[in-house]
């Protein structure tokens, strides 16, 4: 690995000047300020680091007005062995899986009254939670889902109809517990939405993390998954299909801190009509206490029309040499003329033959979902989203 250096003003980005000049080390990605206090961050410019890629001048209501932090309404449906219910922000739980690292989620942070605790016990547990009422008016909400020890389950966020919403997810694994957490962005055309996820996985836990998205005119959901205990597993997952003049974002953050912990991070996107836009930005950081380490981190985007945008910018920090392997890699491009000459070749329609492989190429995560429900209805919505742009 090679350090860099670069030349700040005294104080940018929180980071001193060394008292022989102005020069000061890049921030490396566990340094990267945190604050539960909207007040302790800057105003967002649009020229920071974790803000240049978004359109931050849409985002204007929830990274500095007021935000609506009361109860909101939401559908839930759970079996045996799962809680839900809101908490005040009192509550031990808050906080203990991570801490806001920009203004967004800080201000969500700062805004919330009530969280929406849900707790998954037993073996083989689900609970859906559905949002579909939350209007126009900028809100703050916040969410903690817990896996007891040793505890199965799949918890599946779904989120429809109009917003302005910025929101924290933190999600706790217990030892020896295997959970599943499914976001799924199904807003309305007019939606802004600003989430932050954080996880905390214990020792010989499993986490799958899947953030789908499809509506919205801006959507940035960042999940981050912290290997704090020997023998965690973390999978994050996503997929996205940006339309005209929709911008989706994730920026994915792996932080390997035991010995002996595996990461998966496996991205793929569409984007298809004048000014559709993604950023993908992944960030593993495997340090010094992280023996033994097992990470992959991959994004693919397809491309199906002209005038799109998408931006995929993998970055991997290894502290130390000592690890069973790292990898990452990025791709953006058109349909593969071979896949579409073979089904071509075979009676099928050029139409049919780029419906097939997009679908083809998007079902690989969903298919990994587990939940045979929601993914017949996610491929029907992946098919929806190709029906209407090919009838654009």
């Amino acid at each position: 690995m090679t350090s860099t250096t670069s030349t700040l003003e005294p104080g940018q980005h929180r980071i001193k000047a060394h008292s022989d000049g102005a020069f000061v080390p890049v921030q490396t990605r566990s340094e990267r300020f945190a604050s539960t206090e909207v007040a302790d961050f800057e105003a967002v410019t649009g020229a920071e680091a974790v803000w240049k890629l978004t359109p931050v001048r849409k985002l204007s209501a929830l990274l500095d007005g007021p935000l609506d932090g009361s109860a909101h309404p939401l559908d839930a449906r759970t079996g045996d062995g799962v809680t839900i219910e809101w908490v005040g922000r009192d509550d031990a739980r808050i906080g203990s899986a991570g801490v806001p690292e920009d203004r967004g989620s800080a201000n969500a942070w700062s805004g919330f009254e009530q969280a929406l605790a849900i707790t998954v016990a037993g073996e083989g547990r689900e609970a859906t939670v559905v949002r579909s009422e939350l209007g126009t008016a900028a809100r703050a909400a916040h969410t903690v889902i817990t896996a007891a020890p040793q505890s199965t389950g799949i918890v599946i966020l779904e989120n429809r109809g109009s917003a302005v919403l910025a929101e924290n997810v933190e999600i706790v694994v217990g030892d020896g517990a295997q959970l599943t957490v499914v976001s799924v962005q199904d807003w309305a055309d007019d939606a802004l939405h600003l989430a932050s996820h954080f996880a905390q996985i214990g020792r010989d836990a499993k986490l799958k993390h899947v953030v789908v998205s499809f509506g919205g005119e801006v959507v940035r959901v960042n999940p981050s998954g912290h290997l704090t205990s020997e023998g965690g597993d973390v999978e994050l997952l996503g997929l996205y299909f940006s339309d005209a003049g929709q911008h989706l974002e994730q920026q994915v953050y792996v932080d390997h801190d035991a010995p002996h912990t595996r990461s998966r991070v496996n991205y793929k996107g569409a984007l298809q009509g004048e000014g559709a836009r993604s950023v993908w930005i992944g960030d593993v950081l495997i340090r010094q206490s992280a023996t033994g380490t097992d990470s992959y981190e991959q994004n693919r985007n397809l491309v199906l029309s002209d005038g799109t945008r998408a931006d995929s910018i993998p970055n991997l920090e290894i502290e130390t040499g000592d690890i069973a392997g790292a990898g990452h890699a990025s791709a953006t491009g058109r349909f593969d003329d071979e896949q579409l000459f073979y089904l071509q070749a075979r009676g099928i329609s050029e139409e049919e033959a780029r419906r097939l492989v997009v679908k083809g190429f998007l079902a690989e995560i969903v298919q990994q979902i587990g939940a045979p429900e929601l993914e017949e209805r996610l491929l029907g919505a992946i098919e929806a989203e190709l029906a209407a742009a090919q009838g654009a």
